[in-house]
């Protein structure tokens, strides 16, 4: 059974850096699949944020590329998502996801707020 599981302070201040951490069991992050983070905010649906492929090639929304980086610890099987310079428009529910037959393994969600 594959897992998921996001990890990551739930509350960070304007313009710092967002850095949350995806752990995955029952498979390997450098197999096939593509190994995705994707946001849901507040009232919208959900957002493509950007992936990490077996080779440890990345691809990135156009909208967030500027700000997004996405790496990998393989020692570890997890992948992490870094936001940096984030503003109260980055407030939503963080997700990571294996994307093999379709988006077919998501992790819980970790709720990302901001404090002044």
């Amino acid at each position: 059974q594959v897992q998921l599981q996001e990890s990551g302070p739930g509350l960070v201040k304007p313009s710092q850096t967002l850095s949350l951490t995806c752990t995955v069991s029952g498979d390997s992050i450098t197999r096939g699949p593509h190994w995705s983070w994707i946001r849901q905010s507040p009232g919208k649906g959900l957002e493509w944020i950007g992936y990490i492929i077996n080779s440890g090639s990345t691809s990135y929304s156009p909208s967030l590329k500027s700000r997004t980086s996405i790496s990998r610890d393989t020692s570890k099987n997890q992948f992490t998502l870094q936001l940096s310079s984030v503003t109260p428009e980055d407030t939503a529910v963080y997700y990571c996801a294996r994307v093999a037959d379709g988006y077919d393994y998501w992790g819980q969600g970790t709720q990302v707020t901001f404090s002044s």
